[in-house]
């Protein structure tokens, strides 16, 4: 683990929200880190651990995620939401121009930023488009918000392992011991539970909101950005169709196909690495 800062950030309907600062060069734009549905912050260390030094890395929580506060409202689960609380940290950190990566709905928040006129220097899309394909929505729908505990960190390594196999299918033991770590917290009571609120699975229940207004709009706000589009082989969320046209949308898009992988993958895969600095590189 690299060394962080825990920060905290105002939203505007009074949250106090989290985000890791990774240390780095400060007369580069900062890298923000947007993470998965159910993920939080803790997904990007190793990440930013390979990049801090020379860029500032912004891992976020978002409300109802890891320290982020718990929004009263559950209805304000939403991408719109989202986006709005990043703007809110951007305009108080005074941050005018940034690296952005986003893993699934922090994808989808990725291309809903640069459609509301965020200053993006490049992009990271993973393993989300402007279409999400209904397999993987209705898989997402069967777990998210189902709570449950286990009672040992390796219960819950093999809860996940069983879950996931099929998605990381090279995944060992410690692996998924490592994920549980990432994905779960310890509660007040000593059981091991998701580290999220239970509570963000109402919206994205309801028909749409795991999306968002004219998608492909919004990516096309990325067309003259240097992104780099990142694909599971085995994803149910991204069809191989979709990332083709995607690319076919952007001027200055390059895909990376990950076999053997589904939704999502880690980006610290080996073979990520040189497409990850060669996106780096062309940021002016």
């Amino acid at each position: 683990m690299h060394a962080y800062e825990n920060c905290y950030w105002m939203s505007a309907d009074g949250l106090k929200l989290h985000y890791r600062q990774y240390p780095g060069d400060e007369s580069r734009p900062p890298i923000l880190c947007f993470p998965g549905l159910t993920r939080n912050a803790r997904d990007y260390d190793a990440l930013a651990a390979r990049l801090a030094g020379r860029w500032r890395v912004l891992a976020i929580d978002f409300r109802g995620r890891g320290r982020s506060e718990y929004a009263k409202d559950p209805m304000t689960y939403v991408p719109t939401t989202y986006v709005a609380d990043v703007q809110a940290l951007l305009a108080e950190r005074g941050i005018d121009r940034f690296v952005a990566i986003g893993t699934s709905l922090g994808g989808i928040v990725t291309m809903l930023l640069a459609a509301e006129g965020a200053r993006i220097a490049a992009a990271l899309i993973n393993d989300v488009g402007p279409e999400i394909d209904p397999a993987g929505i209705a898989r997402i729908r069967g777990y998210v918000g189902k709570g449950g505990s286990c009672p040992t960190w390796m219960h819950a390594a093999r809860s996940i392992a069983e879950t996931n196999a099929d998605v990381y299918p090279d995944f060992e033991i410690e692996d998924w011991l490592a994920m549980a770590k990432r994905l779960y917290r310890l509660n007040s009571g000593g059981r091991i539970v998701p580290d999220y609120d239970l509570k963000i699975a109402e919206p994205f229940r309801v028909p749409g909101n795991e999306r968002g207004p004219d998608m492909w709009g919004a990516l096309a706000s990325l067309r003259d950005v240097p992104t780099l589009i990142v694909r599971g082989g085995r994803s149910d969320v991204l069809a191989p169709a979709v990332a083709d046209r995607m690319v076919q949308a952007l001027d200055r898009a390059e895909l990376v196909t990950l076999p053997g992988i589904g939704h999502a993958p880690m980006l610290t895969e080996e073979a990520l690495r040189d497409p990850i600095d060669r996106l780096f590189d062309r940021v002016a």
